[in-house]
């Protein structure tokens, strides 16, 4: 019933900023249409052009709203946290994004050589699937990562995509080749990041050797052929 509550709230607030839902507001009053009814016709068509709106930005992020049912064990791992609801929720919808989008990341750098190329210098995927893991099993440090969660992780889903698409066309001009060029750039940066964002967020547990060692394993594991796959894994 909250959630509900909240939505009507979004919406309401949503309509009262949106140009095509006053503009159908005014012209029905114009016209002659019930004050009441000019209001829930208006409303409706905000809910509409919400929701609209909410699944456009989860296609682009990767998100998925809809969560597996939780299990008896997982949510018993979070209220040992002291976890309420909500914030089991807020995180399992978080986590479920960065999921999705490491998966992307993952297809896209398997489908262009650049990119690949990329990903073996710096071991970019596997790292954050271990990222990944550890805020799962540290649901109260999830402020930690906010940038990579919510800057890294879907800027590079980005622009990743956008390379590949661009990468795929049959006919390259001389600035569609600069313009690859510069994108793999800034995606080379964008994985420097993220292995940064991981050796930032082990530094409290383990000191500088023992976070150089377990990259190197991380490197060893994937050059030995060993895929480390998050899909199955329940959040």
């Amino acid at each position: 019933m909250k959630r509900y509550m909240n939505d009507f709230k979004d919406i309401f607030l949503y309509s009262l900023s949106s140009i095509q839902v006053i503009g159908l507001f005014l012209i029905l009053l114009i016209i002659g249409v019930d004050f009441w009814v000019s209001f829930f016709v208006s409303l409706a068509l905000a809910g509409f052009l919400y929701y609209k709106q909410d699944d456009s930005s989860n296609s682009r992020t990767g998100r998925v709203q809809k969560l597996k049912r939780l299990s008896p064990e997982k949510e018993a791992f979070y209220q040992s946290q002291g976890m309420t609801s909500d914030e089991i929720r807020y995180f399992r919808e978080t986590m479920q994004t960065a999921k999705n989008q490491i998966l992307k990341i993952e297809k896209d750098f398997d489908s262009a050589a650049k990119l690949k190329a990329i990903e073996h210098r710096h071991n970019t995927v596997r790292i954050a699937k271990s990222l990944f893991r550890e805020i799962t099993q540290n649901p109260r440090k999830l402020h930690e990562v906010d940038r990579f969660l919510y800057v890294h992780l879907p800027s590079l889903m980005d622009l990743s995509r956008k390379y590949v698409e661009i990468d795929h066309h049959e006919a390259k001009s001389k600035s569609t080749y600069e313009i690859l060029e510069k994108s793999s750039e800034t995606i080379d940066e964008l994985c420097q990041l993220i292995v940064q964002d991981y050796v930032e967020f082990k530094s409290d547990d383990l000191n500088e050797m023992e976070i150089e060692m377990e990259l190197a394993k991380r490197t060893i594991e994937r050059d030995n052929g060993q895929n480390q796959s998050i899909e199955s894994d329940e959040i």
